[in-house]
């Protein structure tokens, strides 16, 4: 796939077609993980915009998506609270350990905004991916409007990330570097175990 195409699509290894119904075997442990999933969101993003207060634009778009990532923590509490279910105790995230563990350290202030926006964008793609597959396939059914408005979310939240890594870094190193991250993830995605009690 030329790097153009490859950049526009996004992800380049499709999530694993057994997770759905791993997932649904146990809805209490896929909701937590999902709660913590965003909460951690809503935290990455404040730190993104405590490292670049002088970022007017990355300040004023990012700022709503934290309120919006806690509501959604909110969402799932009440689903967990609506089925008699508990949230559990959070879990080491494996995927976003080694996505962490990708990322250039050091360098610039410029590199590391290009780090943290491109990590999150990645999160926020394969997300919307696994929302989507739940939005179409989990059981019980009703669940899966309660999905599908996640999946509309996350598309947003990838397309801003990129959006703002292109407002201040060069459009091209972006590219470039985003291609990298889709090259990895799909190792790391290809390595991972199939777990139905994680979101990824």
């Amino acid at each position: 796939m030329e790097p153009q195409k490859k950049f526009k699509l996004g992800l380049t290894l499709p999530t694993d077609p057994r997770w759905v119904n791993l997932a649904e075997m146990d809805l209490e442990e896929i909701l937590t993980d999902h709660a913590y999933c965003e909460q951690k969101a809503a935290s990455s993003c404040i730190k993104i915009i405590q490292q670049n207060p002088e970022r007017e634009e990355l300040v004023r778009e990012v700022a709503p998506i934290v309120t919006e990532e806690w509501g959604h923590f909110r969402q799932v509490l009440a689903e967990l609270d609506k089925r008699g279910l508990k949230l559990g105790r959070q879990r080491k995230d494996e995927y976003v350990g080694q996505l962490m563990k990708f990322q250039i350290k050091g360098g610039s202030r410029d590199t590391r905004l290009l780090e943290n926006l491109l990590t999150c964008a990645l999160i926020e793609a394969r997300s919307c991916e696994r929302f989507r597959l739940l939005s179409l396939h989990i059981n019980p059914p009703e669940m899966r409007e309660f999905y599908h408005k996640f999946m509309v979310s996350e598309a947003g939240h990838y397309k801003l990330f990129i959006q703002l890594a292109k407002t201040y870094i060069p459009e091209e190193k972006v590219k470039k570097r985003w291609a990298e991250y889709l090259e990895e993830e799909a190792k790391i995605l290809a390595n991972l175990e199939v777990r139905g009690d994680r979101m990824h």
